[in-house]
C-alpha cells in the first residue's frame, strides 16, 4: 500500500489522524447499512420470485384460454370484443425509503368491468380468458413494486459494497501507513534533537585543561639609597 505524499509534520499528523477517524466511522456506518440492505434484499428477492412465478403461471393460463377463445370465435370477432374494454386499473405510486434508498409503493384502484362486451357473438372461452387476465392485472402492480425495490436495493448494495471495500482496503490502510511514517520521522527528529542538545550541553560544561596562568612580576632590588655602585655595573 502506497502512503500519502505529505511532509512529516505534526499538523499533517493531526490532519491524517482526523481523516482516519472519519474513515473508520464511515466504514462502520456503511457496514451496518450493507447488513440492513442484504437482509431487506433477501426478503424482497424471495417474495419477488414467488410473485413472479405466480404471475407467469396465471399469464400462461390466461393466454391459453385466450387462444381457445380465438379458435372458437375467430380473430376478427375477438378483436372487436377487445375494443369494448375502455376501463382498466388505476395505479398510484408513492415513494418510501429504506436506508436512504427510494423505492416505490404501488397501490392499485378499481378494475375493468366483468363483461364489457355483448353476449350474442361471444363464447364461454372469452369469458374465462377475461377473468384470467383480470386476475393477472390485479397482481402486476404488486409484482412491479417488488421487482423495482429489488433492483434498486441491489444497485445500492453494490455501491455500498464498493465504498466499504475502498475504505477497508485502500483509504484506511493508506492513512495508517502514513501516520506510522510521520510518527517514525518525528521520533527520529526528536532523537536527533535530543542528541544535539546533549552534545551542546556537554561542550559548555566541560572544564578547562592546562596550568593556571600567573601574573609575571618584575623583581626589584633596592641598592644603597638608590645610588648605583660599581658592583651593579659589573
Amino acid at each position: 500500500m502506497t502512503q500519502l505524499r505529505v511532509a512529516p509534520t505534526r499538523s499533517n499528523l493531526l490532519r491524517i489522524r482526523e481523516s482516519l477517524k472519519l474513515a473508520s466511522e464511515g466504514h462502520d456506518i456503511l457496514d451496518k447499512k450493507r447488513e440492513v440492505l442484504i437482509t431487506e434484499l433477501m426478503h424482497l428477492a424471495h417474495d419477488a420470485v414467488e410473485q413472479q412465478n405466480t404471475v407467469w403461471k396465471h399469464l400462461a393460463e390466461a393466454y391459453r384460454t385466450l387462444e381457445t377463445a380465438r379458435l372458437s370465435m375467430g380473430r376478427e370477432r375477438l378483436e372487436w370484443a377487445a375494443l369494448s374494454v375502455n376501463k382498466t386499473i388505476e395505479v398510484s405510486i408513492l415513494p418510501r425509503s429504506i436506508m436512504g434508498v427510494v423505492i416505490p409503493s404501488v397501490e392499485s384502484h378499481g378494475a375493468p368491468p366483468t363483461i364489457p362486451y355483448g353476449l350474442g357473438n361471444t363464447t364461454v372461452a372469452l369469458d374465462e380468458a377475461a377473468a384470467r387476465f383480470r386476475e393477472v392485472l390485479a397482481e402486476i402492480p404488486e409484482l412491479a413494486e417488488t421487482m423495482t425495490s429489488v433492483w434498486r436495493l441491489a444497485l445500492e448494495l453494490q455501491k455500498t459494497q464498493r465504498r466499504v471495500n475502498a475504505l477497508e482496503y485502500i483509504f484506511i490502510p493508506q492513512y495508517e501507513e502514513t501516520i506510522a511514517f510521520i510518527e517514525s520521522s518525528l521520533e527520529e527528529k526528536e532523537r536527533e534533537e535530543t542528541f544535539r542538545m546533549k552534545r551542546i550541553k556537554s561542550k559548555t560544561s566541560r572544564p578547562s585543561v592546562g596550568p593556571d596562568t600567573r601574573e609575571y612580576v618584575q623583581p626589584f632590588r633596592d641598592i644603597g639609597g638608590g645610588k648605583s655602585t660599581s658592583h651593579d655595573f659589573g
